[in-house]
């Protein structure tokens, strides 16, 4: 089987390239997809010079090892934008209309289909808020 692969040169990692990423399809987890993508570099450097296969290996090793940093520095969710996390700040500046009081400087307020706890003067049923600020689920009002 040693043979068959040294025979064929560059293209045997071009092969294990797309092997490594057929297997991607078939159990995802983005881990072979990586090593599928450094052997298809090796093989790409391999057609361009003539390496020897201790060569072709260490970069096959450090490509593999390089691409770990890259996946995690585009897999990590860019600052602002993890909107989910964020549903209180989308609220800011709305306006609703109280369905139960604000007792003692606290409430609850329904939000579509959410109960948020909400924190202002105290107000009666009916009375319109404004929402000012958001923390977490904590959201401040402004009596209108």
């Amino acid at each position: 089987m040693i043979e068959t692969f040294s025979s064929l040169g560059p293209w045997s990692w071009l092969i294990l390239s797309a092997v490594l990423m057929g297997l991607e399809l078939l159990a995802p987890g983005v881990f072979l997809f990586w090593l599928g993508l450094a052997a298809m570099i090796v093989g790409g450097l391999s057609f361009a010079t003539e390496l020897s296969w201790q060569a072709q290996i260490l970069m096959f090793a450090l490509a593999a090892v390089a691409a770990v940093p890259l996946w995690r520095g585009a897999s990590q969710p860019k600052l602002g934008s993890n909107r989910l996390n964020k549903r209180g700040e989308a609220l800011i500046g709305r306006e609703f209309t109280l369905d139960k009081p604000i007792v003692d400087g606290e409430g609850r307020l329904r939000v579509d289909d959410t109960f948020w706890r909400i924190f202002g003067p105290d107000a009666p049923v009916g009375a319109r808020v404004q929402i000012v600020k958001a923390e977490g689920v904590r959201l401040t009002v402004a009596v209108l």
